[in-house]
């Protein structure tokens, strides 16, 4: 069976120098997307989904720190790097304020940035592997994402897709705030009012799963999210 390559979207209006490091990434197994300025790059991240983004930050239409808001609000835990001649101390804060995992100033070496890709992507997969792994316990109920399953007393329930990975993150953020924003970008995409109301609707079904344990609710902290409250 064929390995599936890492994607890459990589935006850079310098035609050469985007060129030649996309090569470069092909030469070394990864799928890359070269698009020539911010807006196209937008396009192309709403179209596809990418395991990496590497933003150049000087391009017309779209910046690379207004192209990072935008990526940011669509997917907040992509892996992000900038790829800039601007070195000034202010610029690389604006970087990683945005939630850059890395600025990387030109001229830079290849082999560099190549094994930063691939580290980056490495803890990822190990972070994403531990998370999928992960079981929890709920007063009397015991929870399996992996399985999508919700056992109480020997009965099993299994839950939606959505459903499971909503309880998921509620249970990572147990006795702490869930904001909406992060779930909803999270699981659907964007925090649309639309979305946020199918949100809500998923949050009553959790509910009505978990009602044979008063010690385990979700609160509606208003205008803020969600808590899964679990007391001892």
């Amino acid at each position: 069976m064929e390995e599936v390559k890492s994607k890459v979207l990589l935006v850079e209006d310098d035609t050469s120098f985007g060129n030649v490091l996309k090569n470069y990434l092909e030469l070394n197994d990864f799928d890359v997307v070269l698009e020539r300025d911010g807006r196209l790059g937008l396009a192309a991240f709403q179209r596809e989904k990418f395991d990496i983004c590497l933003l150049d930050v000087m391009m017309p239409h779209v910046d690379g720190f207004t192209l990072a808001e935008e990526i940011r609000d669509i997917d907040p835990d992509v892996p992000l790097f900038f790829l800039s001649a601007k070195t000034m101390k202010d610029d690389i804060l604006t970087g990683y304020k945005l939630g850059a995992d890395d600025y990387i100033t030109k001229p830079f070496d290849s082999e560099v940035l190549l094994m930063k890709i691939k580290a980056i992507l490495k803890r990822n997969e190990e972070t994403k592997l531990e998370t999928e792994n992960k079981e929890f316990d709920l007063g009397i109920y015991h929870f399996n994402p992996k399985l999508r399953e919700l056992t109480i007393e020997g009965k099993t329930h299994t839950l939606s897709p959505k459903e499971s990975e909503l309880l998921r993150m509620l249970c990572e953020y147990k006795n702490d705030l869930l904001p909406r924003e992060t779930a909803l970008k999270r699981i659907w995409g964007s925090d649309t009012y639309f979305n946020g109301r199918s949100m809500d609707v998923y949050i009553a079904k959790l509910r009505k799963y978990l009602k044979d344990d008063p010690k385990v609710e979700i609160v509606n902290i208003h205008g803020n999210g969600f808590r899964l409250v679990v007391s001892e």
